[in-house]
């Protein structure tokens, strides 16, 4: 394993030095085609739809529609290998967006058009990063759901052909562009919160159908599909249209909580302080309750250690739990300093278990307690997802328009979801084998047991 950096300050230098050369040597590699290819202010962005179930019909496409007019985008092509939701993407496109598409049935098809600039991509959880490969490679800006990857190949392999194109990718985790968010990481990043010492979250229901579809997969035939293209070469399964479409509930078509949930969650640890991963990771949970055939656990607790990374610095741990079958506490989010805590739920900031006067009096210390503040009047998270009625959504599809006008870097960056990926597949590993995970930042690659976990 690479020895790790002496102190905090000098890893960010070095992770952020890193970054830099990666986007310059990316930007070398831009021809003046390239840059011919990038859409003028007064052009329109011709988007594809590429996968159009139940998240992008409820939330990316409302998301979409509410803003194409003013960023002069449409949609042109709806893209799904199921000939009952092509038809269906075609409608519902119509019908919320206004614009008449054209069903493609596959992405071959698709990006032999000339007339498509851009791509919104929710496909299965596994298919994100190679489909999002597939659109940069053929010269397509991208919005890809989360998680961006839950095999580190593909993550790696995703983030190099996003530098390599030079094209703008936002990734599907919007508290990015959320503005109580936004200003919790100012907040922290100021200082004035003090170094964190401990992240409590969770994301809680007690619904028996959440990602079940009982209504639909018997709908679903093989022959009205194309199994080989859904399974990417990744999986050797035979046709299950469970599996297919009730996919976050099996492994490795998706790893369930950790895919689904974790990802949006800890994407705020890692924004709030700069750090590119957790150091190591251990978890414990089971199907507990709904006995309905699924292989991903419906209760789950993990741990993850953020430092120290050495004597000087100062570390903290995010202790994580998830579970389908008490919605008791919902979503938090809660973060700790020595003066007090952020409640992101309520996007409060308060002195809650801050040092005394008292304690601190005992050993020659000043108290330490914070000042109230609120951190916006943006609405609340809500675990009702696939909505479309939280304003997230929208704010993150925005801040993408403009980044493929501007070629600015997005809110949701690739180096972002790669950094969620880490964490993910370093989860996975942990409820696979049941060991302490680590990641070694020579080689990019999990580790369990001083071995590469594939």
């Amino acid at each position: 394993m690479a020895p790790e950096p002496t102190n905090r300050r000098e890893f960010l230098k070095t992770s952020t030095a890193a970054l830099a050369a990666t986007a310059i040597s990316a930007s070398t590699l831009w021809t003046a085609r390239s840059y011919a290819a990038i859409p003028g202010a007064n052009d329109r962005v011709r988007t594809a739809v590429v996968g159009c179930g139940d998240r992008m019909k409820q939330s990316l496409i409302p998301a979409f529609a509410e803003h194409a007019k003013a960023q002069n985008f449409e949609f042109v092509a709806v893209c799904d290998i199921w000939n009952k939701r092509r038809e269906e993407g075609k409608d519902y496109i119509k019908k919320v967006a206004g614009f008449d598409v054209e069903p493609v049935e596959n992405t071959d098809k698709l990006y032999a058009r000339k007339d498509i600039d851009a791509v919104v991509i929710a496909t299965a959880d596994f298919q994100h990063a190679r489909c999002g490969i597939e659109a940069v490679n053929a010269g397509r800006d991208a919005y890809v759901e989360k998680p961006t990857a839950h095999f580190m190949e593909d993550a790696r392999n995703f983030r190099a052909a996003v530098h390599k194109t030079g094209k703008i990718v936002q990734v599907g985790t919007q508290r990015r562009s959320t503005p109580s968010y936004m200003k919790a990481a100012e907040y922290i990043k100021s200082g004035a919160f003090g170094d964190i010492v401990m992240v409590e979250m969770c994301w809680n229901v007690n619904q028996p159908g959440r990602w079940r579809r009982p209504d639909v997969v018997p709908l679903l035939k093989e022959q009205d599909t194309d199994w080989h293209r859904y399974c990417m070469g990744v999986i050797k399964d035979k046709f299950d249209a469970r599996k297919y479409l009730e996919f976050r509930l099996f492994w490795p078509y998706s790893s369930g909580i950790p895919d689904q949930w974790l990802v949006h969650q800890i994407d705020t640890v890692h924004w709030f302080t700069g750090l590119p991963h957790p150091r190591s990771v251990v978890a414990n949970g089971g199907i507990y309750h709904w006995k309905d055939g699924r292989t991903n656990w419906d209760t789950m607790t993990a741990v993850f250690d953020y430092g120290p990374l050495d004597d000087l610095t100062k570390g903290f741990q995010v202790q994580y739990t998830s579970r389908f079958t008490n919605s008791a506490n919902g979503v938090k989010e809660l973060y700790y300093s020595n003066g007090g805590m952020i409640d992101m739920d309520k996007q409060t900031v308060t002195d809650t278990g801050g040092l005394s006067a008292k304690e601190a009096a005992a050993m020659g210390m000043k108290e330490n307690k914070l000042k109230s503040m609120s951190l916006g009047e943006a609405a609340a998270t809500s675990n009702d997802a696939n909505t479309g009625k939280d304003p997230q959504t929208g704010a993150n599809m925005l801040n993408w328009m403009e980044c493929v006008r501007s070629r600015k870097t997005p809110n949701a960056s690739i180096e972002a979801g790669y950094s969620h990926s880490i964490a993910l597949c370093m989860n996975v590993a942990a409820i696979q084998t049941g060991q302490k995970v680590t990641f070694d930042d020579k080689t990019q690659q999990v580790m369990v047991g001083g071995k590469v976990y594939a």
